[in-house]
């Protein structure tokens, strides 16, 4: 299982995160500063540190978080792709801003004011990915290990509390627990927050600072044909890069195709793309990714 084709292609957004994730986790790496990062109640409600707040939710306090960290954001790049960078702005800034929302709760309940109960890093935004991950990503792969049973899902929650783990759990905890409840509330659509969007001379800004990626990106969504507000692929872009079904492969079973329309998917596209994937779901989702990069 992988998010899709290689690479930051329409994922601006996802790219930017990591960039100065990575940027502010080195740089406070190097100047030996990682204890002076995290929250703590004296933080929040004695004397606020902005730069401190804001650079607490990019930089990972350590090389371990910042690898595991960059890979599951790199991974949930896929959401991006599914909904579009507009939407994905308002998730990651939704998922932020609540979970941090939750963290100040989370510390004015445990009133400790010495200790640092928030471990830094953007935790409230790869926790709330894991709700769509949850919910929307199919099982393609089944296994068992001594008795066990896993699938090609159980990598990702693996490393999800493997990031939890390498911070210990009363740091990471709270803001991994806060980023789950952000999840949430996007996927029941508080506030109306999944129909949300940026105006337009906001993203066209955005699109002149990031390059040329975010314009593509937006000219080929506008060139789609859309269903129920998602894009219908043309069948020669789904053929591009796989072979071609053969001739007595199986009519797509309800189930597959349901599995696909609940990701977002138009219900032709998901049909035509499990033909030519002979009815793998896993290597059919990354057929519409790719088409839907194109």
């Amino acid at each position: 299982m992988n998010g899709g084709p290689s690479g930051f292609t329409n994922a601006p957004v996802t790219r930017t995160f990591i960039v100065f994730s990575a940027l502010f986790s080195i740089f406070f790496g190097i100047q030996g500063r990682f204890n002076s990062l995290g929250l703590s109640h004296q933080d929040i409600f004695g004397k606020l540190r902005l730069w401190k707040l804001i650079v607490s939710l990019f930089a990972f306090s350590s090389t371990p978080e910042l690898i595991f960290g960059l890979y599951l954001l790199y991974y949930f790049r896929v959401f991006e792709r599914q909904i579009g960078s507009n939407k994905y702005s308002v998730f990651v800034i939704f998922s932020i801003l609540v979970s941090l929302l939750f963290e100040v709760l989370a510390l004015t309940l445990l009133k400790d004011p010495a200790a640092k109960l928030v471990s830094p890093g953007p935790y409230g935004l790869i926790f709330a990915s894991f709700v769509p991950f949850f919910f929307d990503i199919p099982v393609s792969t089944r296994f068992h290990v001594v008795g066990l049973h896993f699938s090609d899902k159980s990598f990702i929650y693996l490393a999800g509390l493997q990031q939890l783990l390498l911070s210990s759990w009363k740091r990471s905890i709270v803001p991994g627990m806060c980023g789950i409840l952000a999840g949430f509330l996007y996927r029941l659509n508080f506030f109306h927050v999944r129909k949300a969007k940026f105006p337009q001379f906001i993203a066209s800004l955005f699109s002149r600072i990031f390059g040329p990626s975010v314009r593509r990106s937006s000219r080929a969504t506008s060139t789609r044909n859309v269903v129920r507000n998602r894009p219908i692929y043309p069948l020669h872009q789904m053929e591009r890069n796989y072979p071609a079904p053969v001739q007595s492969a199986a009519e797509p079973s309800e189930e597959s195709i349901a599995t696909l329309v609940s990701m977002g998917f138009d219900r032709n596209s998901a049909r035509e793309a499990l033909v030519h994937a002979r009815n793998d779901v896993n290597v059919a989702t990354n057929i519409l990714l790719e088409a839907q990069s194109h």
